[in-house]
């Protein structure tokens, strides 16, 4: 059970967190509403494939999905927007699912022996019974329709029977010698196929490992027939009319038996094999994994298996087999299968099945075939299953869009989708939705390692794919490995995406890729073609010599245009680069991808606006990008690595600055450089543009202590054991860095503490990038468009950016970068900037309202919209200057809370000592702001702001997976996520409010539905004897008369019930309470049943009572005589 601990106003003394206020200009003590009881964190919903998935089964009345992992996972799927996931306690693999079937109950066996009985009744299934076997290990389960008692099959053999009501053994077991008797010489292996015949209950139908096939008559108490075949046994089907079963085996074949000819198989069938002309035994072939025999009434009857394809199709992707009739159609599976289902019409086993698709389980993939249509097409899947198809590396979530954005991305995502399937409903349709309260449209943006961008709809707990990107399109590809270009930075997926800017009022999207790529794109309604793609290439590498001090002796107050700012022109459009070799032969000046030099058709959606590619300097390759943002009313993208700062203008397509970390201080270095090598300069090739080349190898560039720093939503996905430079590049953030090994995923925390000198090695990277319209000096009496620039070594850089006119003027003058002289300093790398108005709301950047940029537009229509819109309003110069304004500044280490303009600090609150802060967001909740941050030990906190009191504290979850790191982010009202396996995001809230509504947001599995009629027996049957055979299994398994099982074999465990669900992992205060409500909620549902009978009830007694009343007024002053 996790710990929970809440970190309570008043007490933040006893807390290794200490919270300090410092005098400072504060004329105006802002109220703050949020207090620790609007806080509680629980986990909401999780979205994607269920991660190594194991076992699978379906319920055919209530129409409900199921599926097992192998870390004990059970995931329940009904209609789309109805899904669920539970967890094993023990986290052993789920190796069998049964249903009971419109029951509202599920059995799960598991791996280590135990059997649970889940009730699904309640939003939040809940375990009711568990068993644990302890002497016998569990391979097969069967529970027959409609019974109560679960046969179950051990390696030993023998099968035991569980009554699923009350989870005890009964006495009656048959026993594997008693089965097979003398039949066979040696033990027949455990025990792979349970069945009870169709037609006669009594008979059951025992498959054993080896090959031998039982039928046993559980009334007698003995075996009616043995049939022997010399090849292991993988799975048994019965024919509805219980005369005939279909065994599959080890060498490819299934031989199919009638009932009461044990000797030898009916017919022999080899469905992949190659038949020898003289009339010999085929090949054999690879095992039939499972067979199913379902029988139509109008038709042929269908065997459906997986396996059994010859061994000479090496290389050929694992198969389905349908064979109808006289055809045998293979269909081939993206990967291999795990397990299938085939749906039939009636759950009644004696009955004709007619069977209309098969559920097919992949290892990443669930698949659904229609049987009722020529060439068996697949159902349109509607759950968000694709999130792995290609691996997540990075994340980012969206909440209180605009209203406009999820239809604008839909309309251009529909035209994406492929055609080609069923035109049947989706068959997987149970459950009822939730009420969802939550009416703000939510978005999740996925990057991925093949340079996709996937865009989904998260509203209302929900996930929805709206549209999907393909940024590699731009780069031309290489053919083959042998083609590839000795430029890469990566061994594999140099297109993979590292960091997201997206703004969704003007729809702007600017992606950094990990081969030090950045790419911007626009968003539009109509299809282009772009005969050029823009490129811009950016030299950012530099090198401190002895002799060398930074360009920027002094910092002027606001340079001339031309003295520091610069511009650098485009670079030709000539997509070869202009020098491929230094003098000395060097590799210089080449980008790590070659832009594609063919017209680029772009259809209506995201359409690349301008690439910027950071070239190799010197025989050393670009580093990767660190940090990224993106301004639609600036025009301005900047971007930052280990090595500098780059800030691009957009609209005129020029590099407006390129600065080398250092020299973003100017004079006001505060760190004491040592040199990083004896190298000779080079010649700079432009001012401020080109800084002298840095020339580390990359070996010892990636040994650096704080080597690419990278703060959490940036880290990269670990691409196993082949990416041993992708490894490298995965160092977390700072001067207090752990040792991290990727590849056991391990975190061991010794942390340097020297934060003024600078290792010899050290690169200070900028971790951290945000534009505002802030007080940018201490002397400033009026707002300006400023970026504010953070590094991994704590330090804060203010830079001033003078905007010409908006309109024509926009695009024709430059403009002017200057830096501010600002420095502000904290402990640890800085991972998030906002800024607060005076009134302690959050202000954002200013943006630009999205426009349709390829229509044809009025010029002054065009002047008018390119104004920019106000973040605030500003404070004009004519007021006295108080603290107008507050920066919020939080490190890996601290935040603090800075008044504006003086630049004092007027709180400041020590996160933590002895770990560090992985991902920190501003976030909006309750009409109000808070700081949320995400610990490398698991604990998720919040700070009231701007005082930064400590409103939550919880130990939620250990860091245990770099991929946790890399995509963990809050977002406003409460909710935040994180990529929880490599196929699956989890959901989970922060808000007191959420964690009560979410009984009612979420979906429930369970709903009433009739039990389909049995079949009819019919008049002659009924009149001979024909027809099914039942049988009353409780006189003979039930204790009177098999006795009590062994108490030694199996030990029940009383599951929590309903209890599970209320365990909503709640702290503080109120943590109880909302557990009591949570749990009073799953009572109320069991209660909400009776609650129209109680109605009536009350109203009859109240008739009741009304009746009586008037009786005794009526008697009352009657003697006992006149009655």
């Amino acid at each position: 059970m996790r710990k929970f601990k809440k970190v309570l106003d008043g007490l933040t003394a006893v807390s290794s967190a200490s919270s300090s206020s410092q005098p400072g200009n504060r004329e105006n003590d802002i109220p703050e509403s949020l207090q620790s009881e609007h806080f509680q964190l629980c986990k909401t919903v999780r979205h994607g494939f269920p991660y190594q998935p194991s076992a699978m089964a379906f319920d055919p009345v209530q129409k409900i999905l199921s599926i097992g992992t192998q870390n004990g996972g059970l995931r329940l799927f009904g209609r789309p927007g109805v899904e669920c996931y539970c967890q094993h306690d023990s986290g052993a693999a789920v190796i069998q699912l049964q249903f009971l079937i419109n029951e509202g109950a599920l059995v799960s066996a598991l791996a280590d022996d135990s059997i649970h009985l889940w009730n699904l009744r309640q939003k939040r299934p809940a375990i009711l019974h568990s068993l644990k076997f302890n002497r016998e290990r569990i391979t097969f389960c069967h529970l027959p329709f409609q019974s109560k008692w679960l046969y179950v099959g051990t390696e030993r053999g023998n099968i035991h029977i569980v009554n699923v009501e009350s989870f005890t053994l009964s006495g009656y077991v048959i026993m594997w010698n008693k089965a097979i008797e003398l039949s066979s010489k040696s033990h027949p292996g455990p025990v792979v196929h349970i069945s009870d015949n169709p037609m006669d209950e009594g008979k059951l139908l025992i498959g054993f490992e080896s090959g031998t096939v039982v039928l046993w008559d559980l009334k007698s108490k003995k075996a009616d027939y043995r049939y022997n075949y010399d090849e292991a046994i993988h799975s048994v089907a019965w024919h509805h009319e219980g005369k005939q079963f279909i065994c599959s085996h080890s060498d490819g074949t299934l031989t199919i038996w009638n009932v009461k000819s044990p000797a030898k198989p009916a017919q022999i069938i080899t469905p992949h094999g190659k038949q020898p002309k003289d009339g010999k035994k085929p090949e054999p072939c690879k095992p039939i994994l499972k067979v199913e025999y379902k029988t139509t009434r109008a038709g042929d009857p269908f065997m459906i298996l997986s396996g059994g394809l010859s061994y000479d199709t090496i290389g050929r992707r694992p198969c389905l087999t349908v064979m109808h009739g006289k055809s045998t159609a293979v269909l081939e599976m993206d990967y291999p299968i795990v397990d299938f289902l085939t749906l039939c019409e009636t759950p009644y086993p004696n009955d004709f099945q007619e069977p209309y698709a098969v559920v097919v389980l992949l290892e990443k993939d669930l698949v659904v075939i229609d049987l009722a249509q020529n060439g068996y097409p697949i159902f349109e899947n509607p759950y968000p299953l694709s999130i792995h198809e290609s691996p997540v590396t990075c994340c980012e979530y969206f909440s209180d869009c605009p209203v406009d954005i999820i239809p604008a991305l839909y309309s251009v995502g529909a035209r994406q989708k492929r055609q080609g399937y069923s035109k049947k409903e989706w068959p997987i349709s149970g459950g009822n939705w939730g009420l969802g309260n939550q009416c703000y449209p939510e978005i999740i943006i996925t990057g991925h390692a093949d340079g996709s961008v996937k865009f989904w709809d998260a509203s209302a707990i929900m996930l929805q794919v709206l549209y999907k990107l393909k940024t590699a399109k731009v780069f031309e590809k290489s053919r083959n490995k042998e083609d590839k270009p000795s430029t890469d930075i990566v061994d594999e997926d140099p297109f993979a995406i590292q960091i997201l800017s997206w703004c969704p009022e003007s729809r702007m999207l600017c992606v950094a890729g990990v081969s030090a790529h950045v790419i911007i794109y626009k968003f539009s309604k109509q299809e282009v073609t772009t005969e050029v793609v823009q490129l811009l290439e950016v030299r950012l590498q530099y090198e401190l010599n002895d002799v060398d001090s930074p360009d920027v002796d002094q910092i002027p107050p606001l340079p001339t245009p031309g003295a520091s700012s610069n511009p650098q022109p485009p670079a030709p459009q000539s997509h070869p680069s202009t020098s491929s070799s230094s003098s000395d032969g060097l590799r210089d000046n080449v980008p790590c991808l070659k832009v594609r030099s063919t017209p680029l058709k772009q259809s209506a959606g995201y359409q690349v606006e301008l690439v910027i590619q950071l070239v190799w300097v010197s025989g050393e390759p670009p580093q990767q990008i660190t940090s990224l943002a993106v301004n639609s009313s600036y025009g301005l993208v900047v971007f930052g690595n280990s090595n500098g700062l780059a800030i691009v203008d957009y609209l005129q397509k020029t590099v407006l600055l390129n600065l080398g970390t250092v020299e973003l201080y100017g004079s006001n270095d505060p760190y004491q450089r040592q040199p990083r090598s004896p190298r000779k300069t080079r010649q700079p090739s432009g001012g401020l543009c080109d800084i002298n080349e840095g020339s580390t190898t990359s070996e010892d560039r990636c040994k650096s202590p704080t080597s690419v720093v990278t703060s959490n939503h940036q880290l990269f996905h670990n691409g196993g054991g082949k990416g041993a430079k992708m490894s490298r590049k995965l160092s977390l953030p700072t001067e207090l860095k752990p040792d991290l090994d990727i590849r056991d995923n391990s975190f061991s925390r010794s942390r340097s503490s020297s934060v003024t000198s600078i290792d010899k090695e050290s690169r200070e990277a900028i971790t951290s990038l945000q534009f505002g319209e802030t007080y940018t000096r201490k002397t400033d009496s009026a707002t300006a468009p400023s970026l504010w620039v953070g590094t991994s070594l704590g330090t804060v850089v203010v830079i001033v950016l003078n905007l010409p006119p908006p309109g024509e003027q926009r695009l024709l003058q430059p403009v002017i970068v200057s830096p501010s002289g600002t420095l502000i300093r904290l402990k640890g790398a800085i991972l998030r900037m906002s800024f607060l108005d005076s009134t302690g709301m959050l202000f954002a950047p200013p943006y630009e309202s999205w426009r349709e940029p390829n229509a044809p537009e009025d010029k002054d229509e065009k002047d008018k919209q390119r104004k920019r819109r106000p973040a605030s309003v500003s404070p004009s110069s004519s007021q006295e200057i108080c603290e107008n304004q507050y920066a919020v500044i939080c490190s890996e280490k601290q935040a603090k809370v800075i008044a504006l303009p003086s630049q004092n600090c007027i709180y400041k609150h020590n996160i933590t000592e002895t770990s560090f802060v992985l991902r920190a967001d501003i976030v909006q909740m309750s009409n109000s702001i808070c700081l949320a941050c995400f610990c490398a030990n698991g604990h998720i906190m919040t700070l009231s702001l701007p005082s930064l009191r400590p409103l939550l504290d919880v130990n939620y979850l250990p860091l245990t997976d770099m991929r946790i790191a890399r995509t963990f982010c809050f977002t406003n009202n409460g909710q935040a996520l994180y990529l929880v396996s490599p196929t699956e995001i989890q959901r989970i809230t922060y808000s007191q409010e959420t964690c009560e509504n979410l009984q009612e947001m979420l979906g429930e599995l369970f709903t009433p539905v009739e039990t389909p009629e049995a079949p009819n027996r019919g008049f002659f049957k009924g009149l001979f004897g024909g027809g099914a055979q039942s049988l009353d299994r409780e006189e003979l398994f039930g204790e009177s008369v098999a006795g009590k099982a062994s108490r030694s074999l199996a030990q029940h465990i009383p599951g929590p019930g309903g209890i599970e669900g209320m365990k909503g992992a709640a702290s503080g205060v109120v943590g109880e309470l909302a557990r009591a409500r949570i749990a009073l909620d799953e009572r109320g549902q069991k209660l909400g049943e009776l609650e129209e009978r109680t109605a009536a009830m009350m109203a009859s007694a109240d008739s009741f009572s009304k009746h009586a009343h008037d009786m005794m007024l009526k008697y009352k002053d009657k003697k006992w005589y006149q009655f």
